[in-house]
């Protein structure tokens, strides 16, 4: 993983454990039950933007190296294991 993206998903992933350490809070206060389910939907969504943001560098690093290689071996299965991810990403 390049610094520079290391770096950001390690400060968004920073941001998400206060938010669901704030989210375990709410609980244990009893706070309305919409304002919790509104504040996980906002962490969804940033793990969202993090794992898009982990792809996106998995993409241009690794699965372009493999491209780049000539190795159809390797470029066959970078392609498969990001199929396979982003298929589990989706359910």
């Amino acid at each position: 993983m390049r610094g520079d993206i290391k770096t950001s998903c390690q400060r968004r992933l920073s941001r998400i454990e206060g938010q669901v350490r704030g989210l375990t809070k709410m609980v244990d206060e009893d706070r309305y039950c919409i304002d919790i389910v509104t504040q996980i939907s906002a962490v969804r969504a940033a793990l969202r933007r993090v794992e898009e943001e982990v792809l996106k560098d998995h993409v241009s690093h690794c699965v372009e190296h493999a491209i780049s290689s000539g190795n159809k071996t390797d470029q066959r299965e970078k392609i498969a294991e990001l199929m396979a991810v982003i298929g589990r990403s989706n359910r």
